[in-house]
């Protein structure tokens, strides 16, 4: 009897596929939220998506044949989502009548973090100035320009904000993941050059210890607030399907390694799109 390959447990297909799903979910109670119609439900489950995500993006570091272009993809992206987001702060045309504007920015994250985790590479192959640079200069930018470079040319401060939302992103200005997120990518690659296994348990004790208990030790925290306002922690709940990970890729089908760059900032513009003509009709 042929062995067709095939193990048990979820491709990284399989897990982009269920961090998709659970991000459409997400993100239609963020838009839609004004209507009173959605459910918390949607949201709930969204936070098990950006852990997935970032799990599947390490994935795709460590076995991309290009790391180069795998990262000019993501980056190219997340300029110009910040385009329109620095547009969407600007230009009240840009914005839905009650002030509200898109501010998905996970991408930028991951243009951020990317070149740190080649830093670690090189860090491990003993080059160690390129490896310091890689990891440390995107990390320290945002406060680099903030200390030094805004006292130096508060007459350019729009452009420089600009720069920070685009071509230079600085991780402190997302607002989708964030540094935060950085730290807990950089975490999970130094234990998945031990196991996938580690990687997804270091994931769930980082979202657990720090948005866990940013929830229970808030001021006044109840459980109505732990768990319909602060829920970020349930995202810990996203390593369950990381543990279920079987190593292999999986068929992402035709066109399937462009269609998550597609679908990422066409789903965000639509369902703004929909939700700006739903809030007129409902006036």
């Amino acid at each position: 009897m042929q062995k067709t390959g095939l193990r048990r447990g979820l491709t990284t297909a399989q897990l982009k596929w269920i961090a998709l799903v659970l991000m459409v979910l997400d993100h239609i109670h963020y838009f839609f939220e004004f209507t009173g119609a959605v459910p918390l439900l949607f949201s709930q489950l969204g936070r098990l998506s950006a852990g997935l995500f970032l799990f599947c993006l390490i994935e795709g570091f460590i076995h991309t044949h290009d790391r180069r272009r795998y990262f000019l993809r993501i980056y190219l992206v997340s300029v110009g989502m910040g385009a329109v987001q620095f547009c969407c702060i600007l230009f009240d045309f840009c914005r839905r009548p009650d002030g509200f504007y898109p501010m998905n920015q996970m991408l930028a994250t991951f243009a951020v973090l990317l070149p740190m985790l080649q830093g670690v590479d090189w860090l491990r192959q003993k080059r160690w100035l390129r490896g310091l640079a890689a990891l440390v200069l995107p990390f320290a930018w945002p406060f680099f320009m903030l200390m030094v470079i805004y006292p130096m040319f508060p007459q350019a401060e729009g452009w420089l904000t600009l720069l920070g939302f685009t071509v230079l992103p600085m991780h402190t200005m997302i607002m989708d993941g964030g540094t935060l997120f950085i730290l807990c990518g950089l975490l999970m690659y130094l234990c998945r050059l031990k196991s996938t296994k580690l990687e997804a348990l270091a994931f769930a004790a980082f979202y657990l210890l720090v948005y866990g208990s940013t929830a229970v030790l808030y001021p006044g925290a109840t459980w109505d607030f732990i768990f319909n306002q602060a829920f970020e922690w349930m995202g810990a709940f996203s390593a369950v399907f990381m543990l279920l990970y079987n190593g292999q890729r999986g068929a992402s089908g035709r066109g399937g390694k462009y269609f998550f760059y597609v679908f990422y900032p066409a789903h965000v513009y639509v369902l703004y799109g929909l939700s700006w003509l739903l809030y007129l009709w409902m006036q």
